[in-house]
């Protein structure tokens, strides 16, 4: 166990304790330590992770000091709640580097979530913006949205919190904003953003100009890629197509690095019925549409693999913890939790695997270990 807590206590050991000195009955760690190990093993409130260390309370003992035992759900809330989410979310970021530079990072997705159980009591509902690898199966972060805001302020933030060196970031048209694509550039990474008419012209533009380019004495060539799926009673179509040319689109230059525009064409045929439909992009990369096309697609993964993952298997949308700075850290555990959990090669559901962590402490201290720098866990 000693690899276990000697990695948490290297990421976590730089967080200030919000406490005052002389008040302090338990350790701020080993408060972290619980918190991550009960959430991992099926806990999803401050209760269920009091009761969880009780349980575990001569496990626990064998490598946290406990000075005045285990913890109360009072002092886990308080103390989370007095956490400054910024800071913990560092120390999380930290861990998660560590495992990204073993897995290497190729395309973050970035999107929002409502934690809809927060909204108690008259509030408004804590809304967090958050970033996933997708091809590691890692949360990279999260930003809370102001409470007077929207996710167009919060998105610049999370991407100053990010490694986006040579990573390929995409983002729904919500983000499809001159100021996000300069950040990703800045940062020394690659966008493709989803475009609607939030931006005035540029959708038209885009559509005019692949008009263009389909005329068959067109001077520059369209590239498309096409998938078919089926399965689940349903088949789907998809045709990306790519232009590398900006000629014709207004304030191009506003742009930083606009090098390419294209769309997907959809079609989707369930129980007899068919759909369509059309999503347009722009892109800082010259690369194929396959590249595009597979880019665009797995960009979903933080849909099925983070937010869906937490709705199921943590029951995130039914969480009622309310108080701001204590939902957004545990939401941050939540996120910390799933990605470890992701990173056991166990052939098993999430939900098992969270399950035989509460059974088994060896288990457990696997998942903790995550992978290590040459790939094993």
């Amino acid at each position: 166990m000693s690899k276990t807590t000697c990695s948490i206590k290297i990421y976590f050991r730089k967080l200030r304790d919000p406490r005052v000195r002389g008040r302090r009955r338990h350790l701020l760690l080993d408060l972290i330590v619980i918190t991550v190990c009960g959430v991992i093993c099926g806990c999803d409130d401050w209760q269920e992770i009091a009761t969880f260390a009780r349980a575990r309370h001569d496990w626990f003992k064998r490598f946290l000091k406990l000075p005045a035992g285990t913890p109360s759900h009072d002092t886990l809330e308080r103390v989370f709640d007095q956490l400054d989410p910024e800071q913990f979310q560092a120390c999380f970021r930290d861990w998660m580097n560590a495992l990204n530079e073993a897995l290497g990072l190729s395309h973050i997705a970035i999107d929002g979530k409502t934690l809809r159980g927060s909204g108690v009591g008259g509030q408004k509902t804590l809304h967090l913006v958050s970033a996933w690898a997708t091809a590691n199966g890692l949360s990279l972060g999260q930003v809370a949205v102001d409470e007077k805001s929207n996710e167009i302020t919060a998105i610049p933030k999370l991407l100053e919190l990010l490694d986006l060196n040579g990573a390929l970031v995409t983002i729904d048209a919500m983000g499809c904003q001159k100021a996000i694509a300069a950040k990703i550039i800045e940062r020394k990474g690659n966008y493709i953003l989803t475009v609607k008419e939030n931006q005035e012209h540029l959708l038209e533009d885009i559509q005019a100009a692949i008009s263009r380019a389909s005329e068959n004495n067109a001077e520059v060539k369209l590239d498309t890629y096409e998938t078919r799926e089926r399965g689940h009673g349903r088949e789907e179509y998809r045709c990306y197509t790519v232009l590398h040319s900006t000629e014709g689109i207004r304030n191009a230059a506003d742009w930083d690095n606009l090098t390419t525009i294209g769309f997907c064409y959809s079609e989707r045929t369930i129980q007899g019925v068919t759909s369509e439909e059309l999503r347009y992009f722009i892109g800082s990369k010259k690369a194929s549409a396959k590249v595009y096309g597979k880019t665009l697609r797995n960009h979903w993964g933080i849909e099925n693999q983070l937010h869906w993952q937490l709705d199921v298997c943590f029951d995130e949308d039914k969480n009622r913890v309310s108080k701001r700075h204590g939902a957004e850290n545990l939401a941050l555990v939540r996120r910390l939790a799933l990605s470890l959990l992701k990173q056991n090669p166990s052939k098993s559901s999430i939900k098992c695997r969270r399950l035989q962590a509460a059974l088994d402490p060896c288990f457990l201290e696997e998942i903790l270990r995550g992978v290590d720098k040459t790939g094993k866990v």
